[in-house]
């Protein structure tokens, strides 16, 4: 009878002791006022995302859940996961530093090529303007209403300029992108980590792909 007793006891003490330990337990967390609130039931699910502490009966941390990442912090993340699947193609595609040395030569010349052909371009569309705009001067000193369609030519080729514009500073800033991320492989610097003919671990340099206009009128838009 006393150990029938017994084993019931040990049951029911199996069965309450976790409880007993769960409720020891306190949630620290940020409520939406900015209080630190401790609270022995768990965290309000709208709490959770700001992240938790849970503590032991003697108030010590045993346990703590970070904060969800923020937009820009998330953002951050895929980038710099975008960045580590750039770097795995750029060492399938180079075995070493100089070869990337040479890649991104080639890739500097060919902006430095878009760069110079959109501001020939640009230069073709500001003189063309300008001898409209001389020719509309003429009618105004004759006396004489400007064509309406001498004044849309010189729309026209404003907005062509315009985009012409846009496109060349797109240009220009993928190159300055090339250029700023590159110093590190003649510099030996902790952003790269390969030394020249040796197989490089970091990713040196980035350029985007650019489309090269065509010279003439084609190339405006």
């Amino acid at each position: 009878m006393r150990k029938s007793a017994a084993i019931r006891t040990m049951f029911m003490l199996g069965v309450l002791l976790p409880g007993v330990a769960m409720a020891a337990e306190l949630y620290r967390y940020v409520d939406d006022r900015g209080v630190v609130v401790l609270d022995r039931h768990g965290v309000p699910p709208q709490h959770i995302g700001r992240g938790y502490q849970v503590l032991n009966e003697q108030g010590r941390v045993i346990r703590e859940v970070p904060p969800a990442p923020t937009a820009e912090e998330f953002e951050r993340l895929q980038a710099q996961k975008r960045r580590a699947a750039s770097d795995a193609q750029l060492l399938r595609l180079y075995t070493s530093v100089e070869d990337v040395e040479r890649a991104e030569a080639r890739k500097l010349a060919e902006l430095d090529s878009v760069i110079g052909l959109a501001q020939g371009n640009l230069q073709a569309l500001r003189n063309q303007r300008d001898a409209l705009q001389k020719q509309a001067a003429n009618h105004e000193r004759a006396g004489r209403q400007v064509p309406d369609n001498l004044l849309a030519q010189i729309a026209n080729l404003e907005r062509e300029q315009a985009s012409l514009l846009r496109d060349l500073k797109r240009y220009e800033k993928a190159r300055a992108d090339a250029r700023s991320v590159s110093p590190g492989i003649a510099s030996g610097s902790p952003s790269c980590s390969g030394e020249r003919n040796s197989p490089i671990r970091c990713h040196p340099f980035t350029c985007l792909p650019m489309a090269t206009p065509s010279p003439g009128a084609s190339c405006w838009r």
